[in-house]
């Protein structure tokens, strides 16, 4: 019989550390009984082989992981060892790289789909899509977490703001091509979603995602299935541990039950049946290192910044961006020109960066003596933690990004429209690289200012800011503020109406109307950077 302990509570008086700590100790006695009894049976496996016995052809698998890290490699490897297995669909937030992840049972030829965020540069993925072999869903990157924990929650579906009026809206993203490719045609169209208007605002429906299937990897998990992950390795897998009808965990170590503080536990052991010894080595996808932790730590002064900026146009343009970002802002930095931005900062102004994979204080890039496989960025990166960061999973990320917790999120854009629309992942009749976080990031701009940096024109000169885009959207009416290598603009997202606030030097009102493909208002004062 098991007893419920009733709690006793103790006051801990302020004035003296020692009998603070005494009493803590004695909590700890109290809360915890070392030696009461509990079921003895355990959810450990001998092997990896005999914990995925179960999988089953036409199974839906889900696989934790951002890139390579926290990818449950070991039981994907078991997988690939049963190749009479097949017509498998994997749900990830990507396939993997190189040999490494899903992309292994996509060459045995067991994955007949996938459900991703991010293709990313997987080329054996790009080629068995472009040939019609394997079907690929993409999913904005919250929102296929949030599919994902709405099952888990036992909810059939959810609304969302991230993908409105987009071709996720529509289902214009083809999800299976027919034998011989694109130009055979389309197999298997994208999945149009319903739309409603809730307080002004646009959100379409999408349904739960169930597995049958969960691999997980860990860094601990008890004998009994308490389990703790270590850092960015988080990310995907809490939410599909608590899905799927069996889930099955990889842990760097198994420890006796008792070993974990229940603070520390981040997925409870009721989620999860069957616990195996992860063997598989960890793999970084892109090591990026400071040059010294000298460098890693200085700051750019004003004089270093204004060289950059005047050099190269990257840097022109994130100087100026830098100028909205003020002392204390949650920030989300894109890739490319956005990622330069910590680096014309004034001086005084210090921020949290966030990373949707799932860090608040993310630092500079690490020596190599601080690389850690578990420590990754939003690009696959190796980076580093500041003082006061906080890990999380990806649950948890997109919450506060599709809440409007951030202050400011700045990204790039193939695309803007006088009225603020953007496009930023497709161009129709090429390959998709995928959606990522970035519809989510532009989900909510009533509460985050998002900031477009990019070049003023295209490769072939064509505009790039335009009366509507042609381009398919990443979102509607969500910029706020424009900035390229000639000119700044405010974005007026009720009027739908551009006004020039700033022109970049050397740089004439005529050549940038030239160069901007629709009409715009200018400010009684412009001023120059």
């Amino acid at each position: 019989m098991m007893l419920a302990l009733r709690p006793r509570a103790i006051a801990i008086p302020r004035a003296r550390t020692s009998s603070r700590i005494a009493l803590a100790a004695r909590i700890r006695y109290y809360s915890v009984v070392a030696n009461a009894p509990i079921p003895k049976k355990t959810k450990v496996w001998d092997s990896a082989d005999e914990a995925v016995k179960d999988v089953k052809s036409g199974d839906i698998i889900l696989s934790g992981g951002f890139g390579l890290c926290g990818i449950p490699e070991t039981l994907i490897a078991a997988m690939t060892r049963r190749p009479e297995v097949k017509n498998l669909t994997a749900v990830s937030n990507n396939a993997g790289a190189g040999d490494h992840g899903l992309v292994k049972l996509i060459k045995s030829g067991q994955l007949d789909k996938v459900m991703i965020s991010y293709l990313g540069g997987n080329k054996y993925l790009e080629s068995a899509y472009l040939n019609g072999d394997v079907g690929i869903e993409l999913v904005p990157q919250g929102t296929l977490v949030a599919r994902l924990h709405a099952h888990a929650s036992g909810e059939p579906a959810l609304y969302t703001p991230t993908g409105a009026n987009t071709a996720v809206e529509t289902g214009g993203i083809p999800i299976r091509y027919k034998p011989g490719g694109m130009k055979a045609g389309v197999l298997i169209p994208g999945n149009k979603k319903e739309a409603r208007e809730f307080g002004g605002r646009r959100f379409i429906l999408e349904p739960a995602i169930a597995g049958d299937v969960a691999f997980v990897h860990a860094w601990k998990a008890d004998e009994v299935g308490n389990l703790v992950f270590r850092y960015t390795a988080n990310n995907y897998n809490g939410v599909m541990a608590r899905n799927a009808k069996l889930t099955i965990v990889e842990a760097e170590e198994i420890v006796p039950v008792g070993s974990l503080s229940p603070n520390a536990i981040h997925v409870p052991g009721v989620y999860v049946d069957r616990i195996v010894k992860a063997t598989e080595p960890k793999t970084i996808e892109v090591v990026k290192l400071a040059p010294s932790k000298e460098e890693q730590t200085k700051e750019a002064t004003p004089g270093e910044s204004n060289d950059k900026a005047h050099k190269d146009w990257r840097h022109r343009i994130a100087k100026r961006a830098a100028r909205e970002i003020g002392d204390g802002f949650y920030v989300n930095l894109g890739v490319g020109i956005p990622t330069l931005i910590p680096e014309h900062l004034n001086p005084s102004v210090k921020v949290w960066l966030e990373s949707e994979n799932g860090i608040l204080g993310m630092g500079p890039y690490p020596t190599p003596d601080q690389v850690d496989p578990d420590i990754i960025n939003a690009g696959k990166e190796t980076t580093t933690l500041l003082p006061g960061a906080s890990c999380f999973d990806s649950a948890e990320s997109f919450n506060m990004i599709r809440g409007g917790h951030m202050d400011v999120t700045c990204l790039g854009a193939m695309q803007v429209s006088q009225a603020g629309d953007i496009a930023n992942f497709m161009i129709p009749g090429k390959l998709v690289k995928g959606i990522g976080g970035a519809m989510d990031l532009v989900s909510n701009p009533d509460k985050t200012k998002v900031i477009v940096t990019m070049q003023h024109v295209a490769k072939d000169g064509a505009p790039k800011i335009v009366k509507e885009c042609s381009l398919p959207l990443t979102g509607a009416r969500a910029v706020s503020l424009i900035v390229t290598d000639m000119a700044v603009f405010q974005v007026d997202r009720a009027a739908g109406q551009l006004l020039l606030t700033d022109i970049a030097e050397g740089v004439t009102l005529d050549e940038l109307k030239a160069k901007t493909a629709c009409d715009f208002q200018v400010s009684s004062h412009v001023a120059t950077f």
